[in-house]
């Protein structure tokens, strides 16, 4: 029996996460929802639950970095996110760097010719899948 893959990756934000999942193989992310946020404990819990139900074995969290690789306030605040959501779910977490994964998420949905209303609506999932791949294809060139 092959073991599941199956990943969950936040784009952390303050007002929104955006989530993807995995394939089974851990191969193949795809968008799933943007999550508008309430209250630590309630988005950790709810993210935890989420996470349980769709059976993902890790969590991968977007890392906000300065253009140069350097870290900020918004880094600090997702590894205080990570503690907190690995301490409650049980699941690991790791880290993929997110720069420039909205960037690429604007430009994707400007080609779909979606209208601006529509992209604000749904570009935090898609930079979650962008980020998430990203992560899948780092470690498929790694052996894992």
């Amino acid at each position: 029996m092959i073991k599941s893959k199956r990943y969950i990756c936040l784009d952390y934000g303050d007002k929104r996460i955006g989530v993807a999942f995995s394939d089974l193989t851990g191969t193949i992310a795809t968008s799933y929802e943007v999550y508008h946020t309430t209250s630590p404990e309630k988005d950790i819990e709810y993210i935890s639950n989420l996470a349980k139900n769709q059976e993902a074995t890790k969590i991968i969290l977007g890392l906000p970095l300065n253009a140069d690789g350097t870290e900020n306030e918004r880094t600090r605040l997702t590894y205080d996110f990570a503690k907190k959501i690995s301490e409650f779910s049980g699941l690991p977490v790791d880290f993929c760097d997110e720069r420039f994964s909205s960037l690429e998420a604007e430009e994707i949905l400007k080609e779909a010719k979606l209208p601006w209303q529509e992209r604000k609506k749904i570009i935090d999932k898609v930079a979650a899948q962008i980020i998430l791949q990203d992560y899948l294809n780092s470690n498929i060139k790694k052996g894992n």
